[in-house]
């Protein structure tokens, strides 16, 4: 069973950043897209940024270019999410998900998509001015 926790979470001022981790457990980490999507309050919910395990591909949504970060670390099973020059409309809970995958391509269908298999319990992200 696919198990995904994610943590790093927490406030921080405009401008700030945040690291954010997901620890994955219960599948072959090298066969999937992995990804970040975020739900704000009274919002739909949004994907943010997607990653291919298997060859490193990455892809992001337009308001986060050249700000997130999405890598990962294959020997210990995690995912990251490096968060700079936070915008208070980056508030909102931070989903880490998983969808099988095995091209690269995929991904990019998966971050327009925003459908995953699998989801974490997520994480809070608040940004104050």
């Amino acid at each position: 069973q696919v198990q995904l926790q994610e943590s790093g979470g927490g406030s921080v001022q405009v401008g700030g950043s945040l690291r954010l981790s997901c620890a994955a457990s219960g599948h072959n980490y090298n066969n999937y897209c992995m990804g970040w999507s975020r739900q704000a309050p009274g919002k739909e919910r949004e994907a943010v940024a997607v990653i291919y395990t298997g060859g490193g591909n990455t892809y992001y949504t337009d308001s986060v270019k050249g700000r997130f970060t999405i890598s990962q670390d294959n020997a210990k099973n995690t995912l990251f999410l490096q968060m700079n020059v936070l915008k208070p409309e980056d508030t909102a809970m931070y989903y880490c998900a998983a969808e099988p995958c095995i091209t690269g391509i995929q991904a990019l269908g998966v971050l327009t998509s925003g459908e995953y298999r699998h989801w974490g319990q997520g994480t809070q992200v608040t940004v104050s001015s």
